[in-house]
């Protein structure tokens, strides 16, 4: 049941004819499920991608930690499915068993990897990601580690901003200035963005969508379009398509006074700056799709 061409008033525009969510880690403490469930209540879409770390196994298997809003996410997922939104969901490295169970199931269906084709006939691959981060593919205790290294800054997110709103300070993010201010890390974003890019130009694509490093952005490199979903613990981030074909990203997702979403960052960036060291040993590409 495919939705009709919304109308032109921009004001009540609510309907997209694609989205991107990714890295939700619903069963984790950082997860803002509340925040995600909100963004699926005010937009609808034609097809929309979960793209990967959707689940957090890595933390399930710590401790059980499942609100009801991580339930309401699910639910309101599968609901828009039987409304008519087709739903691909595409896992990551988190909540990698899924990858084991390929096909439809009910209103979802399971992908390793997807072609998109924009409104403007531009074909985009969809992935995860975590196929180019060698930490994930060849030493997976050190990525564990980095995990609950990476939970203890989000957790220490709460204590520092209690103290920011007693003096009258906005919110801050203590682990998201971390991963932007360590050399290494810039250095990863910068050398995992061009790697993946490079990857995706074996399908001879227009353009590459993922998440899985938590740093949403639209830029051009080289000759492809490289498009980060961000993430729903940090950054609250999601990519949208129009019936044209442009697409949007939209950051830290909230309302403005009159209730309308905030959408941030529509121009593609320029490529940034070469990275100081390559992303080696990247597990091997899978055949193009046709």
């Amino acid at each position: 049941m495919p939705f009709a061409r919304p109308p032109g008033n921009t004001d009540i525009m609510k309907r997209f004819r694609t989205g991107w969510i990714s890295d939700i880690h619903l069963g984790s403490k950082g997860s803002k499920a509340d925040a995600l469930l909100q963004f699926l209540r005010d937009y609808e879409f034609e097809k929309l991608y979960v793209v990967g770390d959707f689940i957090d196994v890595w933390q399930l298997r710590r401790g059980i930690y499942w609100p009801q809003s991580h339930n309401d996410v699910i639910q309101k997922i599968l609901r828009a499915g039987r409304k008519g939104t087709r739903v691909i969901y595409i896992p990551g490295n988190h909540d990698e068993f899924v990858a084991h169970f390929f096909g439809h199931f009910g209103a979802v269906e399971i992908m390793p990897r997807d072609i998109h084709t924009t409104a403007d006939g531009r074909r985009l691959l969809v992935i995860h990601g975590h196929e180019l981060d060698t930490v994930v593919q060849n030493i997976k205790w050190l990525a564990f580690v980095g995990d609950v290294g990476y939970q203890f800054l989000l957790r220490l997110n709460t204590p520092v901003n209690f103290v920011r709103r007693v003096l009258g300070l906005h919110y801050w993010s203590l682990s998201a200035y971390v991963k932007k201010s360590v050399k290494n890390a810039v250095s990863f974003i910068g050398a995992f963005e061009k790697a993946i890019v490079q990857y995706a130009q074996r399908d001879h694509v227009d353009g590459v969508v993922c998440g899985h490093i938590h740093t949403p952005a639209i830029r051009t490199i080289e000759t492809t379009t490289y498009y980060n979903s961000g993430d729903w613990v940090e950054s609250l981030s999601a990519l949208v398509e129009d019936f044209d074909g442009k697409i949007e990203l939209i950051t830290n997702f909230a309302t403005d006074a009159s209730g309308r979403p905030l959408i941030t960052t529509a121009e593609p960036e320029e490529e940034p700056a070469e990275p100081t060291s390559p992303v080696p040993g990247a597990a091997p590409a899978p055949a193009p799709l046709p």
